[in-house]
């Protein structure tokens, strides 16, 4: 059968939904008129959304679809010569909509007054920036929060983030990235949520609700932009910035939905890409832009280019030039163009000349200005220039708070044998080796643009709140120059010329702590690498070390997978801590000492070796997937198809027991499954819970398994608990290859379990 997901506009729907919950105390009566005020108060915003679209000439209206990034010291004088005194000069004639990269109260109110002062009709400015994982106070890299698997401490920190940006003066986030990705290569995995759209769907709605909250009128929250429309995660070979070339199935299933669950979220800006998508640039791409977003979900936000992909499309060979990118990108519907100067320079001419329709034009001009009102921006264009809560709220306690608590929640437990961790606080002659474990600037990750330099807990710090006995020897630098957000990290490949007094006081102790992996610079936008496993002399400087003394907890710092084959094999306990941001050290001695039982999951597979890759748990089954004793059949001459960890993966310093799955079919609408978790372990832990299908016939083919819904659940040790889940027809469904979303009968098979590779197994049939 042919089954669409109801849904509304999705302004309306999240305030639909809220005020759903009023009916039984308040009454139809009242929700009628809540719903009818909503409308009304819409209605109004329309009403002089005409009104000012119709005494705008058409360079002002051209001038809202203009994005600039900051050119100039702001509190000086105005520039008098250049590219910056143009700037200057649109800015005072209205001929700008947005400002990027520009923070702080007084720098953002002096533009703002520049604008609503001198322009013509005064027009407020949007503020945008990259508020990836938080402004001042940084929470983990944003695929470290999603290894949490916890909406809510999610939704927590983006809303620590909008606050402590709008306390800057910035009203509109770049974030959150929802790409999906396989290919652990590609540097930008570390800002969105990994390989799975259910995942990454559930994660890019909580993220949303972070930014934007319940009122976008308030002064502590901000607009946020789904990124990258679309595809972006795909690149060939994980290099950035190259050609996607996929199906339809994949378009359809694993790239669009956390775009979708973004919009019906209410996001209000969405971001397009840099990439070609079926040899068209999604900046100029129609088919991603009007046809789905805007036609297909009712999108009525805006769509903002990424940086100058608009001009980038005559590197792209689609443009003969910027006049034609201009034309192009416009009439695909990419409404604002960051700073590639081709709207400001070029619409204006291409309108007259009949090559661009004033409807594309008055069509942008009326979303921007929506947001911009929903933002309260009209009614106070200062909202966001509060000294006091600049003052008071960056850095603020109640957020390091927060991001301690994500932080802690993102840690993910790969190995402990023998029950090595967690460590006793009387554990005698503690060596820590490895240079992350001194460093308080690689531990804030990547994307951190608003933040301070060597501002996060070192291990080390944070290790001395729970011992006394930590000796520490650096063993070997892992970079050999500063590094910065725009520049090639360089790596320590030969000096190690440290190495001998790591093994002397590994030799002198009980237990080593173990601090390598990635340099926070090593991944981000720019980022690609060719291999995954542990950069420079750090591997060898581990296997020094465990000749020494194998008693060894390694702890992974990383923006990305790593094929640690050789760590998994020899080292006793391994735990992935990402880059946690702010708190970083603090958050990893407390999973070390056992204040916090690890909880988190693996978000994206991690490979054995690096030729695995792309590597995901979703994948579809080959003709030929069952070892045969001949060479025919679906697999590497000289490595496993199997991952080192799979997807979901994660212990804990408890074991949980999963009993009596019980799948009820008798209601084809909704199929209902429970199944019985118990802490068989010594002590309180949390639990992912996990529930896979797998559609076994289908008119297209389906992956051999799906994440379709998780719980996470606390447990004290003997207690049990019944996780029970309904699958609907939004779980049970997929897209065809048309874009169309059906949803067949026929069987199904069912795991409840830990991770994507173990669990109970079930079947029911849908009728």
């Amino acid at each position: 059968m042919n089954f669409t997901p109801p849904g509304l506009h999705p302004y309306i729907k999240t305030r639909t939904m809220k005020n759903a919950t009023l009916i039984p105390i308040l009454g139809l009566s009242l929700i009628f008129f809540l719903n009818q005020s909503l409308m009304a108060q819409q209605s109004a915003t329309e009403s002089k959304i005409d009104s000012l679209l119709s005494i705008m000439t058409l360079e002002e209206k051209i001038g809202q679809m203009n994005l600039y990034n900051g050119f100039w010291d702001i509190t000086g004088p105005a520039p008098q010569q250049g590219d910056a005194k143009l700037k200057y000069e649109h800015l005072r004639k209205g001929l700008v909509g947005a400002m990027l990269n520009i923070k702080g109260v007084e720098d953002v109110r002096k533009l703002q007054e520049l604008v609503v002062k001198e322009s013509r009709l005064g027009i407020p400015l949007l503020f945008g920036f990259d508020v990836i994982h938080g402004q001042k106070t940084l929470a983990p890299i944003p695929l470290a929060e999603a290894a949490s698997w916890d909406l809510q401490a999610i939704e927590r920190s983006a809303h620590v983030a909008a606050t402590e940006a709008s306390a800057l003066g910035i009203n509109w986030a770049y974030a959150p990235m929802v790409d999906i990705s396989r290919d652990a290569r590609w540097g930008r995995v570390m800002e969105g949520a990994g390989e799975d759209p259910y995942l990454g769907s559930r994660i890019a709605a909580a993220r949303v609700k972070g930014f934007q909250g319940d009122d976008l009128s308030a002064p502590n929250t901000i607009a946020a932009t789904a990124k990258h429309f679309a595809a972006y995660g795909f690149a060939e070979a994980g290099k950035d910035y190259n050609t996607v070339d996929i199906g339809t199935s994949t378009l359809y299933n694993i790239v669009l939905p956390p775009f979708k669950a973004a919009v019906d979220s209410g996001v209000r800006t969405v971001m397009n890409s840099f990439n070609v998508l079926n040899g068209i640039p999604a900046t100029g791409n129609a088919f991603l832009q009007r046809d789905i977003l805007k036609d297909g979900w009712g999108f009525d936000g805006f769509v903002v280019s990424d940086w100058a992909s608009c001009a980038e499309m005559v590197a792209h060979g689609y443009a003969a030039n910027l006049k034609d990118a201009a034309v192009l990108a416009a009439n695909a519907g990419s409404d604002m163009d960051m700073e590639a100067s081709a709207y400001i320079t070029y619409l204006k001419g291409a309108v007259e000349e009949g090559l661009a329709d004033i409807k594309v034009i008055d069509d942008a001009v009326r979303r921007i200005l929506r947001v911009k009102f929903e933002l309260g921006l009209f009614d106070d264009p200062y909202r966001y220039c509060s000294p006091q809560r600049e003052k008071e709220l960056l850095y603020h306690p109640d957020h390091q708070a927060a991001v301690l608590d994500v932080a802690k929640r993102s840690i993910v437990l790969l190995k402990n044998e023998g029950g090595l961790l967690p460590l006793k606080k009387e554990q005698k002659k503690i060596a820590v080796i490895g240079a992350l474990a001194d460093d308080k600037n690689s531990p804030l990750g990547s994307w951190r643009l608003g933040s301070d330099d060597n501002t996060a807990v070192s291990v080390l710090e944070g290790l001395k709140k729970y011992t006394e006995q930590a000796t520490y020897a650096k063993g070997a630098d892992l970079i050999t120059a500063p590094a910065t957000f725009i520049n090639e990290v360089r790596i320590n490949e030969t000096d190690k010329s440290g190495f001998e007094q790591a093994v002397q006081l590994a030799k002198a102790s009980e237990v080593v702590i173990m601090v390598l992996g990635e340099h926070g610079f090593q991944s981000g936008e720019g980022r690609s690498r060719t291999q995954l496993g542990l950069p420079g002399v750090q591997q060898e400087l581990l296997e020094a070390v465990y000749a020494a003394n194998p008693n060894i907890v390694l702890v992974l710092m990383n923006g990305r997978p790593l094929a640690i084959t050789w760590a998994a094999g020899h080292i006793p306990a391994i735990l992935e801590a990402w880059q946690l941001g702010s708190q970083s050290g603090n958050a990893i001695a407390e999973a070390l000492f056992g204040a916090y039982n690890p909880s988190g999951k693996l978000p994206m597979t991690f490979p054995r070796s690096v030729g695995q890759v792309p590597i995901y748990y979703n994948h579809y089954s080959t003709g030929r997937p069952t070892p045969q004793p001949i060479v025919f059949w679906t697999h590497y001459s000289d490595e496993s198809n199997a991952p080192l960890f799979p997807f979901g993966y994660g212990l804990s310093y408890t074991t949980f027991k999963y009993s009596g799955l019980q799948v009820d079919a008798s209601d084809n609408k909704n199929i209902r499954v429970k199944v019985s978790v118990k802490n068989t372990g010594p002590v309180a832990g949390e639990e992912v819970v996990q529930l896979y299908i797998r559609d076994k016939v289908a008119s297209v083919a389906r992956p051999v398994k799906e994440l379709k819904g998780f719980q996470k659940i606390n447990l004290q040790p003997n207690e049990s608990r019944d996780v029970e889940f309904t699958l609907t027809a939004a779980e049970l469904g997929f897209y065809d290859n048309n874009g169309r979303f059906i949803v067949e009968p026929g069987e199904f098979d069912i795991w409840a379990g830990t991770n994507s590779q173990e669990g109970l197994q079930g079947a029911f049939t849908l009728k």
